[in-house]
């Protein structure tokens, strides 16, 4: 009797003669599987984490799908880390790296099929009968290069693990937390800190695959904002759900997905840094701020602003504020290659927005005295830093320690974005009238190179000028469809 899977509440109970019949007559057609060209980079990463933690048993999971209300699940994306380090895409799935006399050996733990030989491949909502034909254990070892186990297979390997010999990568996968505290009690102990942060800094010199992955996702994204453009109506207010939805069609047609949730900020909304909720609209003669990025299909992401006249021309105050951010934009940028502080970059995009506000009569104290370090308060108005690190995250290595990122220096294979901003909230009773809600942010993605930096997005324009002619010209060219 093949085993009975999990149903849903409402399922029906089937009569014996609908089961009998359900498991016959179905043919096996096997996939033509091959590895993928990417394996050589996901071993190499391996490698390198292996050579961190001789000795060590590591335990890197794929993460657990979320469920967004009652029986129905967000769509699954996997943990960066892990992606990063097998390629593997499916959730509950354990990289498991036990040490060995060579280093570590590698094994993927991961779902077996719901498949014709048992009822779960048309009674189970993860049958293949519901979502489509799914890898064999030996169809996803040759895809990716590494060896693979049933997931079932797991608790007994973490039962084996060493006590003070393994480190886990936490907030992933609560069963594999659970398990392993079993003799790893210190939750927030070093040990897994360390696997945290070592797997960010090796992210942070990206390879000349990641590299060209980056790049298609940006061109997917310089597509996806003429395509909005395009759209908008110069002479009438239009919902910022539509741009949203607009740019989305192309990150969903050229890549995965967005790589995080749109920004669309219509008039005062642009002052609002994190403003996801897109419920307005778009009113001729105000500014229109996106920031957006298409994930590629390999997950890595682009993360590209342009803040834009919904006329087709700034007004004057308007231009004044938008020539102040891309001065400082191009400040960072031309400040950008191997050696330098990253903190020094900040100091270079900021000292010229500083500049501007006092140009603005903003700043009731001198530059130098806005600038220093027991004031900052030019940052009423500028509020974020100049950019952060880019790759398979939008904020990539995020877990590295301070003194490889914030408080590093900048090395040839790095990405960053470069994204000052200038901001000034409707009830800024500290400034003019005429400047509240007005906000301004220009956000380009670049790779640092031997003698400088790249910039990835210089598809869009970032002049005052240039972005004029550049909506005249899509404007012109109407909309489309992506190809």
């Amino acid at each position: 009797m093949a085993e009975q899977p999990k149903t849903g509440s409402h399922d029906p109970d089937f009569p014996e003669a609908f089961l009998q019949f359900m498991r016959s007559g179905w043919r096996e057609d096997p996939l033509a599987v091959a590895p993928v060209p990417e394996v050589p980079n996901y071993a190499k990463r391996r490698a390198a984490l292996s050579d961190a933690f001789p000795g060590e048993t590591l335990i890197i999971p794929s993460g657990t799908e979320k469920v967004r209300a009652n029986d129905t699940d967000y769509p699954f994306r996997p943990g960066s880390d892990f992606v990063y380090l097998t390629g593997d895409r499916d959730p509950d799935s354990v990289l498991v790296m036990r040490p060995s006399g060579s280093g570590h050996d590698a094994v993927l733990h991961t779902r077996q099929r719901n498949s014709k030989e048992t009822d779960g491949f048309f009674r189970h909502r993860d049958g293949e009968l519901w979502i489509g034909r799914t890898h064999t254990l030996a169809e996803k070892s040759t895809e990716l290069g590494i060896d693979t186990a049933p997931l079932g297979a797991l608790g007994p390997a973490l039962a084996h693990s060493a006590p003070g010999r393994t480190r886990v990568l936490r907030g992933l996968d609560a069963n594999v937390d659970r398990t392993v505290l079993a003799y790893e009690p210190d939750r927030e102990k070093p040990r897994d800190r360390e696997l945290a942060w070592t797997i960010s800094e090796l992210k942070l010199i990206k390879d000349e695959w990641e590299i060209a992955q980056l790049q298609e996702a940006i061109d997917a994204t310089v597509h996806g904002f003429e395509d909005v453009v395009r759209v908008l109506p110069a002479d009438r207010a239009v919902k910022e759900r539509l741009l949203e939805g607009v740019f989305g069609l192309r990150a969903r047609h050229d890549g995965n997905d967005v790589g995080y949730g749109s920004i669309v900020g219509a008039g005062a909304h642009a002052t609002i840094l994190h403003w996801v909720r897109n419920t307005g609209t778009t009113k001729p003669g105000e500014l229109l701020l996106m920031d957006m990025g298409v994930e590629g299909n390999h997950f890595y992401t682009a993360d590209v602003t342009r803040t834009v006249p919904v006329s087709g021309q700034f007004t004057p105050l308007q231009r004044q504020v938008y020539d102040i951010v891309h001065a400082a934009q191009q400040a960072g940028i031309d400040f950008i290659r191997p050696g330098v502080l990253y903190k020094d970059i900040h100091r270079t995009c900021m000292r010229v927005l500083a500049e501007g506000l006092h140009d603005l009569g903003l700043l009731p104290v001198s530059v130098d005295e806005a600038m220093s370090e027991e004031s900052t308060i030019y940052r009423r108005w500028t509020l974020h830093s100049f950019g952060h690190m880019l790759g398979i995250d939008v904020h990539d290595c995020s877990k590295a320690r301070n003194d490889n990122y914030r408080d590093g220096t900048i090395a040839e294979g790095y990405v960053l974005t470069v994204e000052p901003g200038l901001y000034f909230q409707p009830e800024d009773d500290l400034v003019p009238e005429e400047l509240r809600g007005i906000g301004v942010r220009i956000e380009d993605d670049v790779l640092v190179t031997a003698d400088g930096c790249r910039n990835l997005s210089a598809g869009l324009p970032r002049s005052s000028a240039e972005v004029e002619q550049w909506m005249a010209a899509q404007r012109s060219a109407g909309p489309r469809l992506p190809a």
